[in-house]
């Protein structure tokens, strides 16, 4: 090595390094093309290696440069990280927290719980990301996950909730029309909304099997609010969280003591992050609320 290595160096080698190009890097810093070159230049200078090559498909990252780019990663945390606190008053619950939650837990579940968060700490700028794949909390992509299994990370902190059943529902009119089932064999003569293609839900919808066909299924979708809304509309019966589906007026549980599934929940977070003030605000409210919710008695049973 020739001589210190410049921060901003780095920066611009892993813009280069996720971007692909020299372009898309100096919109993504906000800088000029040229400089991202320069920069990229001098690192190779100091590093003595060279980082990158031209291809047809843009800058090609070097075997020596992709191995240097878990270092890089983490110096951008680091940074990001020095920044929030220097900006942040000490003790201060203010500022931006990242949530990963599946898309129902982001639509039925979550919003209530978050005006109750705000009301407390109206500073509080919350980003969600809907997605059923599990964000990487150990590269901070968001810094809280809801999860329905625990850490496998030692650098990660999780709470158990506790459990969050499924049961069956289905709206008051449809059961006008069809009747309702008092007994599991009665399912038979029904109608369903279920998942399409996704293996987990295919597998909890098997559960049902010895009582239910696949061609009762007279609505598939992977969407589980897609799922709930269709149920709203009177298409048939479907797997709700059972608080929702209880604190919803016209839906009626099915066979209220056939439990389809019991999922524990755990609300996660990083090491790193917990001891920051909005985090373990924000960590402390979901925890406090995702059990409320877990074990609190519908607000409407029906009849």
């Amino acid at each position: 090595m020739s001589g210190p290595v410049a921060w901003e160096d780095q920066r611009a080698f892993l813009a280069v390094l996720e971007e692909g190009s020299l372009s898309a890097a100096a919109r993504r810093l906000g800088v000029a093309q040229p400089t991202v070159r320069v920069r990229i230049e001098a690192l190779e200078h100091n590093l003595g290696t060279v980082l990158f090559t031209r291809s047809a498909n843009g800058l090609m990252p070097t075997d020596q440069a992709r191995a240097l780019g878990d270092s890089a990663r983490a110096m951008a945390r680091a940074s990001e990280a020095f920044v929030r606190a220097a900006s942040a008053r000490p003790g201060e619950v203010a500022g931006i927290v990242r949530i990963s939650v599946s898309d129902f837990v982001g639509i039925a579940v979550l919003p209530p719980m978050l005006a109750s968060l705000r009301s407390r700490h109206s500073k509080l700028i919350v980003e969600v990301a809907l997605s059923s794949a599990s964000a990487d909390l150990r590269e901070e992509e968001v810094h809280i996950a809801e999860r329905m299994h625990p850490p496998r990370h030692d650098a990660l902190v999780a709470k158990k909730i506790g459990a969050i059943e499924l049961g069956l529902f289905a709206h008051v009119d449809y059961l006008a029309r069809r009747g309702t089932p008092v007994a599991a064999a009665d399912l038979a003569t029904h109608d369903f909304i279920g998942p399409d293609r996704a293996r987990a839900d295919l597998q909890l919808a098997a559960t049902l099997n010895a009582y239910v066909s696949r061609d009762q299924f007279i609505l598939r979708t992977d969407s589980h609010p897609a799922q709930l809304e269709a149920a709203r509309a009177g298409l048939g019966i479907a797997v709700v969280q059972r608080p929702i589906g209880l604190a919803d007026p016209l839906l009626r549980a099915v066979l209220p003591s056939m439990t389809i599934a019991s999922m524990d929940t755990w609300i996660v977070t990083h090491e790193n992050l917990r001891g920051l003030p909005r985090v373990s605000a924000v960590f402390d409210h979901l925890v406090e609320a995702f059990a409320r919710f877990a074990r609190s008695p519908p607000q409407f049973a029906g009849p």
